[in-house]
């Protein structure tokens, strides 16, 4: 194990990462003239498959991705930025995911009342989420009647960070033994990503 990757366990381990991720975000949104607290965020699942170190226990498979392994559940900011995540099997439902999800994204911004989302969260998500959290879920579903590509209100923001990560070659693929340790290698890759970003608004 380098030094580098020792760091990097230590920082997550001691929630240090978590806060330095938090603080970059603010920075980041305040860069770009927005209050450092959000009030929306869009929620979204991402399936990735799983490398052979990946426990059996700990992956399943997506029937409808058809892609063996984990999925990612994220929760984003207007711009993007990472709120919270959460890895499961690739089995688990996203509406049953979202929930503690929410309820962390909620007890850690208490500016947020909106929450966007694709009808994989529609039905009690929505009811549960406004009564217990006094949240609203707005479904943004994809219209039946346009075949091909389409750009889809604000859910495009989430789309977005799922490529961002994707540009990080150890989210391409999960290789983590624990699925913590995977989100805390999300929690690395948008860290770098506004760190830079911040950096070359410096220079």
């Amino acid at each position: 194990m380098g030094p580098r990757l020792r760091v990097r366990q230590a920082l997550g381990r001691a929630g240090l990462l978590a806060e330095l991720h938090d603080r970059l975000r603010g920075l980041v949104r305040e860069d770009a003239s927005r209050d450092p607290e959000p009030t929306a965020a869009i929620v979204d699942s991402q399936s990735v498959r799983a490398a052979a170190t990946v426990p059996a226990s700990s992956r399943g498979y997506d029937a409808g991705k058809k892609v063996p392994g984990r999925k990612r559940h994220i929760v984003v900011d207007c711009l993007g930025l990472l709120l919270a995540v959460t890895v499961t099997t690739a089995s688990v439902q996203d509406r049953h995911a979202a929930a503690p999800l929410l309820k962390r994204v909620r007890d850690r911004h208490r500016k947020i009342m909106l929450v966007w989302a694709d009808g994989g969260y529609a039905g009690r998500l929505v009811v549960w989420a406004k009564e217990k959290l006094q949240l609203t879920v707005q479904i943004v579903k994809r219209s039946d009647d346009v075949s091909g590509f389409v750009v889809l209100p604000r859910r495009w923001c989430v789309e977005r960070t799922f490529a961002w990560l994707f540009r990080s070659r150890r989210l391409v693929r999960d290789y983590e033994t624990l699925p913590a340790v995977h989100e805390r290698m999300v929690l690395w890759s948008m860290t770098m990503l506004m760190s830079r970003r911040l950096a070359r608004r410096q220079a």
